[in-house]
């Protein structure tokens, strides 16, 4: 009799915890997984260390407002994480909301990108979420190992072949400017004919296949930045990109892809309207590309 009357209890109590399950798991993710401190435990060699005014680098991901969320992807992005976790604490009434505002618009999405190393730059975000509060990030990266090992195999060559011992930060930048340029060709097939016949939107089109569009130049020139440890990022208007870099302790614009312009004589010519110009300086071009979101891009209104 008692044995019955155990596996009744038994029962009894796996009936409640089936029927009230969603209600457990809410309690455990509440009071025991949201109490715990999510944090960056891994963060590879190509992690931007720099803060710029639009994100930020974190640590502890106690999130609490859009901000903070941006800064998450970005440090997540950033750290060259494929895959990540996080949940929304409960202080944070619309968390879900705000990552699904974050996770569905491309363009900010494509901005945060702007600010990491290319190598870990992204083609795809997915962003998988539920009703617990329970993110899920899985990253695409744009560049393979293979690729990256090759790059950095050809970037090694070019410096010890064209930089040699200079040591003048702009000196350094005119010289890697002046060799991109040379050794490429702007993709107009793709561009004007969406013809892809290289991977001229990479890094690895301009350097390896001569052929690049303004992504390309701006990776290309960025991973270059980076590898001298010169503070840069990428700078998007609405339909063109080019870098932004620090130095001498102040923000300039630099645009390989302008300052390659396509002759129709054919001939190969290295300008340098768009190197290490002003904000001011890239007004009085006005051309109708360079037009970029001063509420994002501070550094250059400043």
């Amino acid at each position: 009799m008692k044995k019955i009357i155990g596996l009744i209890f038994l029962l009894s109590i796996l009936v409640g915890v089936y029927l009230n399950k969603t209600v457990i798991a809410k309690f455990i993710i509440s009071n025991v997984v949201k109490m715990q401190t999510v944090s960056l435990e891994y963060a590879n060699s190509y992690y931007v260390k720099y803060d710029f005014d639009y994100v930020q680098n974190v640590n502890d991901f106690d999130i609490n407002n859009k901000q903070d969320l941006l800064n998450l992807y970005y440090t997540i992005i950033n750290s060259g994480n494929e895959t990540f976790d996080f949940y929304c604490p409960d202080s944070y009434d619309y968390c879900i909301e705000d990552v699904k505002e974050l996770a569905n618009n491309p363009t900010l999405l494509s901005t945060v990108n702007g600010y990491v190393h290319p190598y870990n730059s992204f083609d795809t975000v997915e962003t998988i979420y539920d009703s617990l509060g329970r993110v899920n990030l899985v990253i695409t990266k744009t560049y393979t190992d293979r690729e990256i090992e090759l790059l950095n195999e050809k970037v090694n060559e070019i410096v010890e072949s064209e930089v040699k011992d200079t040591k003048d930060q702009r000196k350094i930048i005119k010289i890697i400017h002046d060799y991109i340029i040379s050794h490429t060709k702007y993709d107009k097939e793709r561009t004007d004919n969406n013809k892809i016949n290289y991977l001229s939107n990479t890094a690895y089109g301009v350097l390896f296949q001569g052929y690049g569009i303004c992504s390309g130049y701006a990776d290309a020139m960025a991973i270059f930045l980076n590898y001298f440890d010169i503070p840069n990022y990428k700078i998007s208007s609405e339909n063109h990109v080019w870098n932004a870099v620090y130095l001498d302790g102040k923000w300039y614009h630099l645009d390989l892809t302008w300052d390659d312009p396509i002759v129709s004589t054919g001939e190969d010519i290295v300008d340098d309207t768009y190197f290490l110009i002003t904000t001011e300086e890239l007004r009085k071009q006005n051309d109708d590309q360079h037009h970029f979101d001063e509420t994002v891009y501070t550094e250059f209104v400043k």
